[in-house]
């Protein structure tokens, strides 16, 4: 097999370079290659200012929750080289400017430096890593233990632009990140190590050192040909359900379809659990959030640590769901951790005096941007109060938010919470792939197990509760009930699945784009705009800014980029539309003018 293989590639790369047989080439460039953006230089970097300190800021990008995302060890992922094909050293996949071609955002903080994070930001090194079958993953020469790496919550909810050569970096905004990218890439990676001689013997001597034996050699050698069997379990799932799928692009993930994935179907083997992406959603901006009843853009969670310890464990911390002898349940997530997250982005309960005062939104930085035309953005204020305010709230900053009766009354703790409205998707119109399919997914579920419900989404909510809950148990001593109430931000894991999207205030918004749920509309002009007028296709991965229209350029190509098609479910742009005719589904309000939406767009950046 082994042999078959390197003939193949060899033929493949024959092909390419002779530019032989047109079928060839095109095999070679879809299945062997990774095509990613060129981007432009840029002379600076800067973090706009959202409450947090940059020591702060650099302990959160980087601090480890517990996922494993890559499967293999962070020695294995700093040594892999770049799943490209060439005559002599490729260079690194860990290399910083490579990452950030597939959207990661190279690590420029103002704190203080050390091993874990010179990796990009949302990536962090873990503690020693287990093999498939639980025994210590040690370095075939050294015997010592080898590290976890896996993303973070900011590898998702960290957003940038960037507007005539300056960066500017948002905490908890949204990621341009291709998660669909990186695997293709480190898949191809381990492949081309796993089966080119030369390069294995590179990639040997980072990980065991310089005149490493030949014992260790072909331990290393079994290893990687383990791992890539559970690379090549996921690639053949993949193709499985390909007709289910969709692209997810730069941006944006569907994340609750991909964490059913790695929790029903790879964790515990049932792969009949396994399902296609079917419903990217726009990363979310992620400020505020902790003081909001419901999260999710279905509002299908209720409580902070549901959501943090179910975000962790899709993106592959280990649970374990198939040996009771080992305490079914346990796992590497890393609750602690998530409640200490948790903190630095809620602060202290927001209230009309002090506001928000955790993780806050971003202010329009005037130093870098064009300034906004305040008399424009005055008339805006007028049509926010007339046409958004409704369902959107008056702004934070305002009395009338603090006074509003969104704000729940306070619960045995002493904490309130914002009820965010509900608009069921008839209503407002927007495609409704990500809370339909939520709602439909049925999944098996071993019986040992103890989960009541087949639903997926009230399932996951079982399963995530347990694996919390055990955490707390298997603390010396247990964590106490008075701390358990805290730690899960002093509400219940509730679950819903309701064919509604939520609404939440508008701050930050002109940080965020592209806009809608799925990111279907390029900027906030389109967004105000009637449905007719905003692009059926256009591209996803680029970063420079327009502050005119407020989202990021979109209408030219751009090489190595998404083109994102709105006529394909999951991707519809329809909704949430503006428009004198309102017989048709999903008009939310009166037609705009475009003088009207100048003005409103124009108040947003306010916001």
């Amino acid at each position: 097999m082994k042999r078959n293989t390197k003939i193949i590639i060899g033929a493949l790369v024959l092909i390419a370079v002779t530019g032989g047989v047109a079928y060839g080439v095109k095999v070679f460039r879809d299945k062997l290659t990774v095509s990613l953006p060129d981007y432009p230089p840029v002379e600076k970097s800067v973090w706009l200012n959202q409450n947090w300190q940059p020591k702060a800021r650099d302990w959160y990008h980087h601090a480890n929750q517990g996922t494993l995302t890559f499967i293999i060890p962070y020695e294995w992922f700093v040594a892999l080289e770049q799943p490209v094909l060439s005559i002599g050293a490729a260079g690194l996949l860990s290399d910083p400017a490579y990452l950030d071609r597939y959207g990661f955002i190279p690590n420029s903080t103002e704190g203080e430096r050390n091993e874990n994070n010179v990796l990009p930001v949302g990536f962090a090194r873990g503690k020693p890593m287990l093999k498939p079958d639980g025994t210590p993953w040690l370095n075939p020469q050294t015997k010592q233990p080898m590290s976890g790496v896996g993303l973070t919550c900011a590898a998702c909810h960290t957003g940038r632009f960037t507007y005539q050569k300056t960066t500017v970096l948002i905490d908890g905004g949204s990621a341009l990140t291709n998660l669909g990218k990186i695997q293709q890439g480190l898949g191809i990676s381990v492949l081309f190590t796993q089966h080119l001689p030369f390069r294995f013997e590179r990639f040997a001597e980072r990980v065991l050192g310089p005149g490493a034996s030949k014992e260790a050699k072909a331990e290393l050698r079994a290893d990687l040909d383990s791992a890539w069997a559970q690379f090549d379990v996921v690639r053949k799932l993949d193709n499985k359900v390909a007709d289910q799928s969709i692209e997810e692009g730069f941006g944006r993930l569907d994340a609750l379809n991909r964490f059913g994935n790695t929790v029903f179907a790879l964790d515990t083997g049932k792969f009949e659990n396994y399902v296609g992406t079917s419903a990217p959603v726009h990363y979310p901006r992620i400020w505020n959030t902790s003081w909001f009843d419901w999260v999710q853009y279905n509002a299908s969670l209720e409580q902070p640590m549901m959501r943090n310890a179910g975000e962790t464990i899709g993106a592959s911390a280990k649970v374990n769901l198939t040996d009771p002898k080992q305490g079914l349940f346990a796992s590497g997530v890393e609750v602690k951790t998530l409640f200490e997250m948790e903190q630095m982005l809620a602060g202290k309960q927001p209230d009309a005096d002090r506001g928000f005062n955790g993780l806050n939104s971003p202010k329009w930085p005037t130093d870098i941007l064009p300034p906004i035309d305040d008399a424009l953005a005055a008339k805006g204020a007028v049509l926010y109060k007339e046409i958004c305010q409704g369902c959107h709230l008056p702004p934070v900053t305002s009395k009338e938010f603090w006074d509003s009766a969104s704000w729940l009354q306070p619960n045995a703790a002493g904490q309130r919470y914002l009820h965010v409205d509900l608009k069921d998707i008839k209503r407002i119109g927007t495609d409704a792939a990500q809370a339909e399919d939520m709602l439909k997914r049925k999944i098996s579920v071993p019986e040992n197990l103890g989960i009541k419900s087949d639903g997926y989404g009230f399932a996951l909510g079982e399963l995530v509760e347990k694996t919390v809950n055990q955490w707390y148990d298997s603390q010396t001593p247990p964590v106490p009930d008075a701390l358990r109430q805290e730690m899960n931000g002093y509400r219940k894991a509730g679950v819903q699945a309701q064919l509604a999207y939520k609404v939440r205030p508008l701050n930050g918004i002109w940080a965020t784009p592209p806009y809608l749920h799925n990111g279907s509309v390029p900027n906030l002009y389109l967004l105000l705009s009637p449905v007719a007028e905003r692009p059926t296709k256009f591209y996803l991965g680029h970063r420079e800014y327009d502050p005119v229209n407020v989202g990021y350029r979109y209408n030219d190509e751009l090489s190595g980029g998404f083109e994102f098609d709105t006529t394909i479910r999951g991707n519809h742009n329809t909704g949430h539309e503006f428009n004198d005719d309102r017989t048709k589904s999903g008009v939310i309000g009166r037609g705009l003018s475009p003088d009207e939406r100048r003005a409103l767009v124009e108040y947003l950046k306010q916001l």
